[in-house]
């Protein structure tokens, strides 16, 4: 059996067929259309490329940023240059026979429903899943189904208020976790340290261009022992930490699956957020809920979009 797996973002449409173990067979990048003309015959012919060089899929599962009906595929909101979608069903896009049966969610939940099918979430009833990445993405798996919600937006863990007078959120509200997580947070705490010329490594590094100043970089100044960056990545994970505690008393989770461009920092990321949420968690809960890394290689989103064919549905 294979199934096609398609992720959707503002700059790229990334398809390919996947067999039943996880394995990409074969995959198809170009780049997102500015409009829905051309975006139908540019999705179409790299579906119709993929046939050719496999076999008719089992299933179609579509990851697309913003908030998707997943009973319907409807594209209920998204904003910026994929605004065309809105409104439209995204089964009705992909140019394949009606009897082929075609499933959609937002980015976050479909990371998990491959984790769910071929990664950590595997054997699991109750997980959360967090990326983090230049935004903060989230998804919950509760009594083995994926968490949706009254009105879809369920899980939407990155949105959670952790300073109700904090920043501005690109979500309308104030003080998310977003905001104080996630690699935008960190580098602009970065950025405005160089600005105003504290002692740092990143300072020498980055005085002329802070923009350069990645959270990869920050990360590796912070190992290497730069306090301005030890004390920029310190105040994040216990930031984090306070929010994932919360989120442990509420869910009760078997485990908790880190994916997205922050979590590559490693151990770096994991051991001090680990040990920030056991202490303020392990009380109540009497149990030390683990910390993982998503096992899922593929970072496309086609394996994950796969998944949601082969997820168990509510």
């Amino acid at each position: 059996m294979v199934v096609l797996g398609i992720d959707i973002d503002g700059a790229q449409i990334k398809a390919g067929m996947v067999d039943e173990a996880g394995a990409i067979l074969a995959a198809r990048t170009i780049p997102t259309p500015p409009d829905l003309d051309t975006f139908l015959p540019s999705l179409q012919e790299a579906v119709r490329w993929l046939l050719e060089a496999t076999a008719l899929p089992a299933g179609v599962g579509i990851g697309c940023k913003g908030i998707i009906n997943p009973d319907s595929t409807r594209v209920e909101t998204l904003a910026g240059g994929l605004h065309y979608l809105e409104g439209l069903l995204l089964c009705d896009l992909i140019g394949l026979p009606k009897d082929v049966p075609v499933f959609a969610d937002n980015a976050a939940r479909v990371a998990l429903a491959g984790e769910m099918v071929w990664g950590a979430a595997r054997d699991h009833d109750n997980v959360l899943m967090l990326t983090l990445g230049r935004s903060v993405g989230g998804a919950v798996v509760a009594d083995g189904r994926l968490l949706r919600g009254h009105s879809g937006v369920g899980g939407q863990l990155g949105h959670i208020t952790v300073e109700p007078e904090g920043a501005p959120c690109v979500c309308g509200g104030r003080g998310c976790l977003e905001t104080v997580f996630s690699a935008r947070a960190i580098e602009g705490e970065a950025w405005s340290a160089v600005h105003r010329g504290c002692s740092s490594t990143l300072t020498r590094l980055f005085r002329e261009q802070p923009q350069l100043a990645t959270c990869r970089t920050i990360f590796q100044a912070a190992s290497e022992g730069d306090e301005l960056a030890q004390t920029i990545i310190s105040r994040a994970i216990r930031r984090l930490g306070a929010a994932l505690a919360g989120l442990l008393h509420i869910f009760d989770p078997e485990l908790v699956i880190l994916g997205g461009q922050v979590a590559d920092a490693g151990a770096d990321l994991l051991v001090p957020l680990q040990e920030e949420v056991w202490t303020l968690s392990r009380g109540l809960l009497g149990r030390e809920v683990p910390l993982v890394e998503q096992e899922v290689a593929d970072k496309s989103g086609i394996v994950g979009a796969a998944g949601l064919v082969i997820a168990p549905r509510n």
